[in-house]
């Protein structure tokens, strides 16, 4: 096991806990592709369009007889052979979303943490909150925490506050997340991450339950 300091948002060591192994002990990077691939299919908007020969303007009158004239037969304007003509096998409105194994996601989030934790790029706050809802503060913690670029905030659904809430809202390059929707995704997004310990504390529990479940079937 591993253990991190627990900072406050002064950036004084005020405690440390312990990191389990089956959480943060591995980095995967193949299995970290593939959630990053998948999630960005998702997210894609998937409006690409052309028109067929259908969608088209243009008569759809046969524009001069099939035989006789010496000319090359044609049945209508909207023809794809033609120029302003119909788009053959051209993109439609879809959806790139499919379908991703739970236990994929759950072991790339583990080892996102650990390439996180490996990289020093992983904080442990006891707490995210602050006296006041206001950014200036927010952004003068973070600085003091090393956290002067791009930062994922990950706070406990239980303790999230008003504080927190309104206080980190309008800061550049700040994201707030509870620790059961945190994705691989954001913490290789972000270049910090900041955890509040009941947020890491309740993410490491679920995670740790779940990789010792794994285990057991495959022994069996």
């Amino acid at each position: 096991m591993a253990n991190i300091d627990v900072l406050d948002l002064g950036g004084k060591v005020v405690g440390s806990m312990e990191l389990v192994d089956e959480v943060f002990g591995q980095s995967n990077e193949a299995l970290l592709w593939e959630a990053v691939k998948h999630y960005r299919a998702a997210m894609r908007q998937g409006t690409a369009a052309t028109k067929n020969r259908k969608l088209v303007s243009g008569s759809g009158k046969k524009l001069w007889k099939q035989k006789g004239t010496g000319r090359a037969r044609i049945g209508s304007v909207r023809s794809p052979l033609w120029r302003h003509g119909g788009t053959v096998h051209g993109p439609q409105p879809r959806s790139y979303d499919y379908a991703f194994p739970r236990k994929k996601l759950l072991g790339a989030l583990r080892s996102a943490l650990a390439t996180k934790l490996a990289d020093g790029k992983l904080t442990v706050v006891e707490s995210l909150e602050l006296a006041e809802p206001k950014a200036k503060l927010y952004r003068g913690a973070l600085n003091k925490l090393e956290a002067k670029r791009t930062t994922l905030l990950v706070e406990n659904s239980n303790t999230l506050g008003q504080n927190l809430l309104l206080g980190a809202r309008n800061l550049k390059g700040v994201e707030l997340v509870l620790n059961n929707e945190v994705h691989p995704y954001d913490l290789l997004r972000y270049e910090r991450a900041i955890f509040s310990r009941a947020a890491i504390e309740a993410l490491q529990e679920s995670l740790k339950k779940t990789a010792s479940k794994r285990a057991k079937a495959e022994v069996a």
